[in-house]
């Protein structure tokens, strides 16, 4: 592969490039389902490409191909070349692409055990001994239990003299039960909600979710939830649990200090950001107990690797630091536009057929201190709220509405009991601003979302973000009973 990629850099640069990158990128996945009893998806899919990315006159040209073969990447290089020629014609400014020490590595995301060599048969009797207790309740009408396993290769080389060998493993899995009677619908998932958890590690991280020993109370819960309260309206105290917290990070932070979306370049298809440049360094976006972190480097992350597709080394960084505004999420190509000397090293793409965009790194809210019952105990009258269930977000980033699962009061610095339907709703600054506190390192989680939507055509790419508990004073909790 080494040799086929030099080939596409070779025949780019002898056309007078300025500057040309090729991936070539090999994944397999294998995804397996049970519902209801029955094997609802068994699927193993392979997929190999690559894309050639150049820079001629100023503009980007990018092509790609399924045919991994030396004609072709000639083909697939020159083609990348004429699109260049012809975007440089309507371009408004020369790409400029921020210096990058040349890499030669090999990385692999760090594993105990292959997924790829459990036996389908093991992974399908662990799914049904969930199931099968998922059902002992009768209530319980649909019940989802699920794992996907991926395994991606990429060779990069560029004309800079980087060449990178680089391998990501990602395991996920989870399971939901839906509850029925009397025209009432509710819906318990564990870890959490939409496939549950993801991570870039081996198919230990299953034994260590413990998903069938969850199943019972998950199960209860479900039931619980027909019969309880619905969530009160009006302003509390909030405690938002950790998986619905790393949404709420996803939605309001992540996406919103994306450069490109801040520079108009998503406007069409997912908005822009309030998160406007005159605010860097200049913007009080949480309180000053707030420190959130982009960090490549973490173990687990889904965005964890030793490089993206710009062939930069993962790195770690502020976004907010102490409540205050201090760092965007940027590429080669726009670190010049916050001034900033290198990229930190968020570009990447779904796939060998796209062309990289800025994408989120693992955006994560760094711990406090004390225990969850520290928190509860902080609030008198309060909502504790639990795995999303849905959610709602202005093309700006500020206006924003989340559902949860499910929710228990807060009464005296203690949870009391049950309620259904919550959801609460708030103004991103405002929002963050108020909190008020945030549990220690003993509740923090790396949660995995592996189904980000990005990009025209779209790109779906994966990232994570770790959080611990947190508490949120005087939000807007019940809207839309």
């Amino acid at each position: 592969m080494k040799t086929l990629a030099q080939n596409a850099i070779d025949r780019a640069t002898r056309s007078g490039v300025s500057y040309a990158d090729v991936r070539i990128v090999e994944t397999v996945r294998e995804d397996v389902m049970v519902r209801n009893g029955q094997v609802a998806a068994m699927d193993l899919t392979e997929d190999i490409g690559f894309g050639v990315r150049v820079i001629v006159d100023g503009a980007w040209g990018f092509a790609s191909s399924a045919r991994v073969e030396p004609d072709e990447i000639d083909r697939v290089a020159d083609l990348a070349v004429r699109i260049a020629r012809a975007s440089a014609s309507l371009k408004k400014n020369d790409v400029q692409l921020a210096p990058e020490p040349a890499h030669q590595d090999v990385w692999v995301t760090p594993y105990i055990i292959n997924p790829f060599t459990v036996p389908i048969s093991e992974k399908l009797a662990l799914l049904k001994e969930i199931d099968t207790e998922l059902h002992k309740a009768p209530e319980i009408a649909v019940s989802e239990a699920s794992m996907s396993f991926k395994k991606k290769r990429q060779w990069m080389a560029t004309s800079e003299g980087s060449f990178v060998d680089q391998t990501t493993i990602r395991s996920g899995g989870g399971f939901s039960a839906t509850a029925v009677k009397d025209g009432d619908v509710q819906v318990r998932s564990f870890p959490s909600s939409f496939g549950g958890q993801y991570m870039n590690c081996g198919y230990e991280l299953i034994s260590a979710l413990k998903l069938f020993e969850n199943a019972p109370r998950i199960r209860e819960e479900a039931v619980a939830l027909l019969s309880a309260d619905v969530c009160p309206s009006g302003k509390k105290d909030l405690v938002l649990e950790s998986s619905q917290l790393a949404l709420q990070i996803h939605e309001s932070v992540a996406h919103p200090t994306e450069l490109d979306r801040v520079l108009g370049m998503e406007a069409n298809f997912a908005g822009t950001s309030f998160a406007t440049l005159e605010k860097l360094n200049n913007f009080q976006y949480a309180s000053p107990i707030v420190n959130l972190v982009c960090d490549n480097t973490i173990p687990g992350g889904l965005a964890t690797n030793g490089y993206d597709d710009d062939c930069v080394r993962s790195q770690r960084w502020h976004i907010v630091r102490e409540g205050q505004f201090v760092g965007y999420q940027h590429n080669r190509e726009l670190a010049h536009v916050v001034g900033a000397q290198r990229s930190v090293g968020s570009n990447r793409a779904s796939g060998w057929s796209h062309i990289p965009i800025v994408r989120n790194s693992n955006l994560c809210l760094m711990p406090g201190e004390g225990s969850f019952d520290d928190l509860l105990a902080a609030v008198d009258d309060g909502i504790y709220m639990s795995t999303n269930r849905s959610w709602s977000i202005d093309q700006k980033r500020l206006n924003f509405q989340f559902g949860c699962e499910t929710a228990w009061e807060i009464k005296g610095g203690k949870l009391g009991k049950m309620l259904k339907n919550p959801n609460y709703q708030g103004i991103t600054p405002d929002f963050w601003k108020s909190c008020d506190g945030i549990a220690g390192s003993d509740h923090w989680v790396l949660w995995g979302l592996p189904n980000c939507g990005k990009g025209q055509p779209m790109q779906t790419v994966e990232m994570s973000h770790g959080c611990s508990p947190a508490l949120f004073r005087k939000v807007n909790v019940g809207v839309g009973n």
